[in-house]
């Protein structure tokens, strides 16, 4: 991976090249919690189908998680602090406007990366996000107290637990992750919604019970149109082909 200082923030990112060297037009990928780049986009096959599709995929670890630095002040994890490392990495790398894709935490990025700089901004993809952006629902309690608790500790729910196992796989800082979790869930108003006008694809599971209503957070939007994935959940809906194909389906439509 390479990496640079955002704003005194090392983050690390990759940047792939269209296939067979085509001058393909940027996607920014941003991951969701507790994951990075490799879980969110390289495994699941993003970054590989739109290179094949003709793209050039930068996905970035955010601050916290995956190769980027670490820090422990919950207040270092604002989405716009976040939103900030994604525009200076347009910045590093001389991309005056890309397309925008965010899973989750990563949605909740993009949208106020939109919102705080749309002329970067060609069209925006948020994915495991719905009305939740404005509701500010979602997640129950004691994430962040389960990252914190000892090895073998019980979780104050499910929920809790599953996160803390899936950080546990993807070898993450714990620590680090429970500062993001407090300090990282913002909402948007409906009149901050509004004003995100740059083409916009809501893709969310019908099972999902974390992200909320796509089609209520499409309608605050005036150029959004929905996906709905059926049978996939919060977890299972990011990699899922059905996805994939709507999302390139939108690039190539998008002004």
């Amino acid at each position: 991976m390479q990496s640079f200082d955002s704003d005194g923030v090392r983050i690390a990112y990759i940047d792939v090249p269209a296939a067979q060297g085509a001058e393909g037009d940027p996607v920014l990928l941003i991951h969701g919690f507790a994951s990075n780049h490799l879980v969110n986009w390289v495994n699941t096959l993003w970054v590989r189908k739109l290179s094949e599709a003709g793209y050039r995929a930068i996905a970035l670890d955010n601050r916290g998680h995956g190769e980027s630095e670490k820090l422990y002040d919950p207040e270092a994890y604002g989405s716009d602090l976040m939103a900030g490392d994604a525009r200076r990495l347009l910045d590093h790398l001389g991309i005056e406007r890309a397309d925008v894709m965010g899973y989750s935490m990563g949605a909740r990025i993009g949208a106020f990366l939109a919102l705080d700089h749309p002329d970067r901004v060609r069209s925006l993809l948020l994915g495991g996000l719905g009305l939740h952006l404005v509701e500010g629902r979602g997640l129950p309690a004691g994430i962040a107290e389960a990252l914190e608790a000892p090895a073998g500790a019980p979780a104050p729910n499910p929920t809790a637990a599953a996160f803390r196992t899936f950080a546990e796989q993807t070898r993450s800082d714990l620590r680090a992750l429970a500062a993001c979790m407090r300090g990282s869930r913002q909402t948007l108003s409906r009149a901050e919604v509004s004003g995100i006008e740059v083409p916009t694809l809501v893709t969310v599971g019908t099972l999902d019970t974390v992200a909320g209503s796509a089609a209520g957070l499409a309608a605050l939007m005036p150029d959004a149109r929905t996906l709905e994935l059926p049978n996939r959940d919060h977890s299972t809906a990011v990699g899922d082909k059905l996805h994939r194909e709507g999302v390139l389906a939108f690039l190539a439509q998008r002004s």
